[in-house]
């Protein structure tokens, strides 16, 4: 019998107690997200060594991000074929070919093109890996995003330290450390990830798109892809303001995304606890556009350009964790077709960021994509304030399944019998974890 914690409350399960088929998911998360900032040391190295103008050189994360997009549109298809395992696999191989490709490649338009084909294992992946950790993960729907979000910080964290060291040797160095490292989470994947049945029916490649009509689904991805312009306004031309080398960018965005898993992980759920889910959007929404002007203000101070990026991996942390948490909690879909259908939205706004600021700073001035990211960036509170009250209403369902669980808890704990009243929620709230359960199975 476990004894209740202080107040006469039994302490709530940690998100970070899994099974090691999910710490295997997990690791291969860190190492996949790992990709999204490796490049960004070496940004000014490529352009300078490949006689790449800035706007070429962002390309890298316009063709891994639009691939990725379009390619969430059939990972639903895929994993039905081939099952969620497979399917990981699958995801993950491709990754370690084309990173490795791209490593052997001396031309931008060569390690464009290997990027592109790395995005679409990494669609693979992603969508499949937070399915599966969502249906595998102990500590419910909300502990298993926490662990996801965990997992993207710290791969964002470490990525620009790893391409940094690398990069600082050779420009070729940080995709030669991906493939090899992902190669590892191949390996953890295939041998402690059990086998998956495939699902009796197979999705439509059309899922993701038809449950654009769903509203809630709709605004709240649409706000996400405002969101990502900002977010990968900063990632993706930042580096060209800080004249810096490689290891000195590696550990700026190394600060960046230790702020971004640990509000992610700690702060995120504490003020949804407090203030809700949609409060805490508009105010680090509002707070994200702040950084991104400040940015467009001072482009031509480096102090100030390096101070606000890694400060804006505190906001952009809490943002990543709810948002997705948003859109999980209030889709009328199965969650990996609105994982699927978040994700083509929000990294298509993410992968035309990078090359839009290079355009437009190249033809204008450096401030104008900042300028223009936080205008853009508050414009997805004003869209996430239509989906206030469904918002509003998934905290409420998320409390009062939390506050029935823990009565259960404290009956167990007391070995005193329920009433009938509470045997009633006890109940309804076992129907709708299961409920939870067979949609995060599916």
């Amino acid at each position: 019998m476990t004894a209740p914690a202080a107040a006469g409350h039994p302490a709530p399960a940690s998100p970070f107690h899994q099974p090691r088929a999910v710490w295997a998911v997990a690791f291969a998360c860190v190492i996949s997200f790992m990709g999204i900032g490796l490049v960004d040391p070496i940004l000014p190295a490529l352009s300078s060594q490949l006689d790449a103008t800035p706007s070429q050189v962002t390309l890298l994360f316009t063709s891994y991000l639009v691939v990725t997009a379009f390619a969430m549109l059939i990972t639903g298809w895929v994993s039905s074929v081939l099952g969620a395992k497979r399917t990981l696999v699958v995801g993950l191989a491709i990754i370690v070919v084309f990173a490795a490709l791209a490593g052997t490649s001396s031309s931008i338009n060569g390690i464009v093109g290997f990027r592109a084909g790395w995005g679409l294992g990494n669609a693979l992946f992603i969508a499949t890996s937070l399915a599966v950790i969502v249906g595998s993960a102990s500590g419910g729907f909300a502990g298993a995003i926490i662990l996801y979000e965990t997992a993207l910080g710290v791969g964002i964290a470490t990525g620009p330290l790893l391409g940094g060291v690398l990069g600082n040797i050779s420009f070729h160095g940080p995709f030669y450390g991906v493939a090899v490292l992902m190669f590892l989470a191949l390996v953890a994947s295939a041998t402690l990830v059990p086998s998956t049945p495939k699902p009796a029916q197979r999705s439509s490649v059309l899922e993701p798109l038809k449950a654009l009509r769903h509203r809630a689904l709709r605004n709240t991805s649409i706000t996400g892809l405002l969101y990502n312009w900002g977010f990968f306004t900063i990632l993706g031309y930042a580096p060209f303001l800080m004249h810096l080398d490689a290891i000195q960018l590696g550990f700026v965005f190394f600060g960046w995304g230790l702020l971004v898993a640990s509000f992610s992980v700690f702060v995120a759920p504490w003020l949804k606890a407090r203030i809700g889910t949609p409060r805490t959007l508009y105010g680090n929404l509002t707070a994200v556009a702040a950084v991104l002007a400040v940015i467009g203000i001072w482009a031509n101070s480096p102090t100030v350009v390096i101070v606000a990026v890694i400060v804006s991996g505190a906001f952009v942390g809490i943002n990543n964790t709810l948002v997705t948490t948003a859109v999980m909690s209030i889709s009328p879909v199965p969650r990996p077709v609105a994982s699927a259908t978040y994700g083509f939205v929000r990294f298509f706004g993410g992968g035309l960021a990078p090359f839009a600021a290079g355009q437009l700073a190249e033809h204008l001035n450096v401030h104008v994509p900042y300028v223009l990211a936080a205008v853009v960036v508050l414009a997805g509170a004003f869209v996430l304030s239509s989906v206030h009250a469904e918002l509003d209403a998934a905290d409420e369902e998320e409390t009062h399944t939390v506050s029935t669980g823990r009565q259960a808890d404290e009956q167990a704990v007391l070995d005193v019998p329920t009433n009938a009243e509470e045997a009633v929620m006890a109940e309804a709230a076992k129907r709708v974890d299961e409920r939870l359960a067979d949609r995060a199975a599916r």
